[in-house]
């Protein structure tokens, strides 16, 4: 076996990992060398030759670059193009480990990792070092309908893929109509849950009285209306995964009642005296941006960490060029079937015209705008004139403003915070009073 003839190398300063690493690889690989600090890796590189290198992304080390883990990386393959290194990182560091892929990267790892996948990585990356092949793209995600080719899709289909099969909470982010139930979909499809309940509720279209109801279901007599049982989302996604679409817009006092049953992991139906225990993988999604979550007038901080282990934003379609046609190719194909018409071609006018839109309804104002054009063209070419976009949706891009927003001066005061401490992560989220998780997520936001 390809793995028997490796040597390996493991650097992290937690000695818990190098000693779990080393149990596990020791009667795999030939030689397994551990390393508690990245400065020991280029002697160690002088003395050995290594196959593979698994390298922690964040240190103590004060680097001059925003992110140690990429810093290093750099270094090794400035010693050696040729090693391949996997990265292990926290689910906080998952944009920035997805960015040192094109700093090449071979893969990487969230912590706590799964001794098989670890495994399967390495021999993967062997095999193909020694058959010379590239290595294949990992944004491959089954079971969905989702479509798109543009960088920045391929990095969410990344992110799914290494985050679907944990049972990590995920938040989804994005405009209306990008699709955020469908990436929903997609992370339940490739989890371990894949052959469990997938139960969506759109939560802020719950009224107050039907919220409890709802989720956590209601006995017989329980009130006026309550002529049966009713078991409720929670209980009916057991063993599967609950995904609670438009979060941002419940309230207050509903947030806390969601956030005792998600720290307990138990309900109780209205009416009832007895707790259900429930064992679910949570999801939700929200048009609203991040800072709305964070402000406590709105959402309670402590929910917003509950349900926010790792966060995926959903890309607007005007965001997406490259995928407008592809989609478009997709939808139009889809409705002249679903309507018995011929194949359709696209004619240069219309495609010229779908690029030069700004879709500020995303994908679902392309989708309906295609279907609208297969039912009203009386010919098999689709021009121009055919693609009428709705009047609902406000066309003209959004006005840039020349005053400096909360953002810009956010986006300033942690550069400037860096900076100041010459790249070191640990005391720059000291001194702006937030966890260094949040800061490599706002270093990702404003590309840092």
């Amino acid at each position: 076996m390809i793995l028997k003839n490796a040597n390996i190398l493991v650097v992290d300063d937690d000695v818990d990992v190098l000693t779990a690493m080393r149990l596990l690889l020791k009667s795999k690989a030939k030689n397994v060398v551990t390393a508690q600090s990245p400065n020991e890796i280029q002697t160690l590189l002088t003395k050995n030759k290594f196959d593979v290198i698994i390298l922690d992304m964040n240190f103590n080390a004060v680097v001059n670059t925003g992110n140690e883990g990429i810093y290093w990386l750099r270094k090794i393959k400035e010693f050696d193009a040729e090693i391949s290194v996997i990265l292990i990182t926290a689910y906080g560091d998952l944009d920035l480990a997805i960015k040192s892929l094109k700093k090449g990267a071979a893969d990487f790892l969230v912590k706590p990792w799964q001794n098989e996948k670890l495994l399967s990585s390495i021999k993967e990356i062997l095999e193909q070092k020694k058959s010379g092949k590239p290595k294949k793209k990992h944004n491959l995600v089954y079971s969905t309908k989702i479509i798109g080719e543009s960088p920045v899709m391929e990095e969410v289909f990344y992110k799914i893929n290494k985050i679907a099969p944990t049972d990590a909470n995920i938040l989804i982010l994005g405009e209306n109509g990008t699709g955020k139930d469908l990436i929903a979909k997609a992370i339940h499809d490739n989890s371990m849950r894949k052959d469990q309940p997938f139960v969506k509720v759109d939560v802020g279209a719950l009224t107050a009285s039907l919220f409890e109801s709802e989720l956590f279901g209601h006995k017989k007599g329980a009130f006026t209306d309550a002529i049966e049982d009713r078991m409720g989302r929670f209980e009916q996604a057991n063993g599967g995964t609950l995904f609670l679409d438009e979060i941002g817009n419940i309230s207050l006092q509903q947030q806390a009642r969601l956030l005792t049953v998600l720290q307990n992991r138990k309900i109780t139906p209205i009416g009832s005296n007895e707790s259900i225990l429930v064992n679910i993988r949570l999801i939700c999604a929200t048009n609203q941006d991040i800072s709305y979550l964070a402000n406590e007038n709105y959402f309670r901080k402590d929910l917003v960490y509950r349900i926010n282990t790792v966060e995926i934003t959903v890309p607007p379609l005007r965001e997406r060029n490259k995928d407008v046609v592809l989609l478009a190719q997709y939808y139009v194909m889809m409705y002249a079937e679903k309507y018995l018409k011929s194949n359709f071609t696209l004619a240069d006018s219309f495609v010229q015209k779908l690029k030069q839109y700004y879709f500020p309804g995303n994908v679902r104002e392309l989708q309906y705008a295609l279907e609208r054009a297969v039912i009203m063209s009386d010919s098999s070419v689709l021009t121009d004139k055919d693609l009428v976009f709705s009047p609902i949706e406000k066309h003209q891009k959004p006005i840039q403003q020349t005053e400096q927003t909360l953002e810009e001066v956010e986006k300033n005061t942690i550069s400037k915070v860096i900076e100041k401490n010459n790249g070191n992560i640990s005391k720059s989220a000291k001194e702006l009073g937030i966890t260094r998780t949040a800061l490599y997520r706002r270093m990702h936001k404003y590309g840092l």
